[in-house]
């Protein structure tokens, strides 16, 4: 009898053991896991996340198994989790799978951290666990489409799930279990890009509320609670009510030995993933010319629908997160300084070269860019000189993509300038937890990163 798509997706999740995992897909799972690690102490000091630590000290137990990274204190898994998701979605550095436009590590990570904290789990189990978030997660995100990711944002919404199978697979969940809690984390879905409009404070909360109902989930299919059977392709389900363009196959796509992991991508920009490609682009225009910034009449950037759907609504950036999302505020700081990190927009996000630099970038919408994306994220400008001359710049593959990835010693060195940044760890804090995470596969029971166990 053929199962359906959810029964056969949580199966995978329900089932996945570390012996079964590819060494590559393990080796790639240490590295988004170090990567995840600088962006969630780069989260210290935002305000947005430091509201959300605040909400989870009054509301969580105030000694508990789990690391609430950015202030070392400890909390319940729960409690937990969502800091610990908020504050790695605020440096905008946290990683992106192309083809489904979703940031997993900020959903996988946090949930199966404090679970693997609360249960004494070995590193492998935190690495199996973490496998199977990101290839339902990313699978969800797939089958929503692009319809989905015009209104919803997709680490919010597919997140709820991935956050809910690397939980279910520490807890040891049997298939059906497994099913009901995607069921029940489908349901509890949510966040809209209307955000963005306003610099509201509304990214920081998609990724807590993601995790926390994500483990809720998971650990009340474990209590017997049962949860829709086919959440995401049933006829009141999550395709129906968030996607137009919705494809089942999707999630079953190669389970088992198209490892969808592996395709994650690293952000070399502290910005919207969007916007990197049409970064890297004008970068090798003005390398490859000679060009400074007061070089640059007008840079036209060549993009595909969902960049204009995401960044459009950017007109005037208020704060430095939300300048994050202008086309024109990320290439006016990559053509000041070479690339746009976090102190580039802390600092100077809203100065007046900025700002002129900004009023100069357009964005049009490309038939082959459109055409590509989701898979390829291609970047393509065409830049006028203030001496008259028309340039063309094209990247295929952004600083970061599998096939343009970074290194480990870049991962490293990325890491430490977030934690740097903003004062979560210091220097040798952050080389010994790196080199602990690097050895995650070896450690017998997974406990705090930086500060003491409870």
């Amino acid at each position: 009898m053929q199962t359906s798509p959810t029964a056969q997706l949580a199966a995978f999740a329900a089932a996945l053991r570390f012996d079964a995992i590819p060494t590559p897909v393990i080796r790639r799972t240490e590295d988004l896991l170090v990567d995840w690690f600088g962006s969630a102490l780069a989260g210290k000091g935002a305000r947005p996340v430091e509201s959300i630590a605040r909400f989870v000290a009054s509301m969580g137990p105030s000694v508990g198994a789990c690391e609430v990274l950015i202030n070392r204190s400890s909390s319940s898994a729960y409690f937990a989790a969502m800091a610990n998701a908020a504050a790695s979605h605020v440096a905008e550095q946290d990683d992106v799978h192309n083809g489904s436009v979703f940031h997993p590590a900020t959903a996988v990570f946090p949930a199966a951290l404090a679970m693997a904290q609360t249960r004494g789990s070995s590193g492998q189990q935190l690495l199996t666990a973490a496998v199977a978030g990101y290839e339902v997660g990313i699978r969800v995100g797939e089958f929503l489409g692009r319809s989905h990711y015009k209104v919803f944002h997709t680490t919010g919404t597919a997140g709820t799930l991935a956050a809910a199978a690397a939980v279910g697979s520490l807890l040891g969940l049997n298939a059906a279990q497994m099913q009901h809690a995607l069921g029940s984390a489908g349901t509890q879905s949510a966040g809209l890009w209307e955000f963005l409009r306003t610099a509201a404070d509304s990214k920081q909360l998609h990724a807590a509320h993601a995790v926390a109902a994500g483990l809720m989930s998971a650990c009340l299919a474990r209590d017997g609670f049962t949860g829709a059977a086919q959440i995401l392709e049933g006829p009141q389900g999550m395709a129906a009510g968030m996607s137009s363009d919705a494809d089942p196959s999707r999630l079953t796509d190669g389970l088992g030995t198209r490892w969808a992991t592996i395709e994650t991508s690293f952000k070399f920009h502290a910005s919207c993933r969007h916007t990197h490609p049409a970064a890297d682009a004008l970068l090798q225009v003005m390398q490859a010319h000679h060009l400074q910034a007061q070089d640059l009449a007008r840079v036209v950037t060549h993009v595909h629908q969902a960049a204009i759907d995401v960044l459009g609504p950017v007109v005037n950036p208020a704060t430095a997160h939300q300048s994050k999302f202008s086309m024109g505020t990320v290439l006016g700081l990559v053509a000041r300084f070479g690339h746009a990190g976090l102190v580039e927009f802390d600092q100077h996000f809203n100065a007046e070269v900025t700002t002129a630099l900004c009023a100069r970038v357009e964005m049009v919408l490309d038939a082959e860019v459109d055409a590509a994306y989701p898979r390829r994220w291609i970047g393509k400008v065409t830049v006028t000189t203030t001496d008259g001359r028309v340039l063309q710049g094209r990247v295929d593959e952004p600083k970061g993509d599998p096939g343009n990835t970074l290194s480990r010693e870049e991962i490293t060195a990325k890491a430490q300038r977030l934690a740097a940044f903003s004062h979560g760890a210091t220097p040798p804090e952050m080389t010994r937890a790196i080199d602990a995470l690097w050895g995650i596969a070896q450690c017998k029971k997974v406990g705090h990163l930086l500060g003491a166990a409870a």
